[in-house]
């Protein structure tokens, strides 16, 4: 799970302007904020870049 919905909500950003950064589709990034599949490693560090915040931020830890 991540909180990248929560981040962009943050920073008054919106999914088509994420998409438009990080070069996939307005669907594709829908899916990514929505918790419907979950980006890779490699395009959840460039989201964390776009964002700038700390790629761990975008993580919800699976252990308390």
């Amino acid at each position: 799970m991540n909180k990248i919905k929560a981040v962009l909500r943050e920073q008054g950003r919106t999914q088509a302007w994420l998409s438009d950064k990080i070069d996939k589709s307005y669907v594709v990034t829908t899916n990514y904020v929505n918790n419907k599949t979950q980006p890779s490693i490699h395009i959840l560090y460039r989201i964390a870049d776009v964002l700038d915040v700390d790629v761990r931020e975008l993580l919800v830890p699976s252990k308390p």
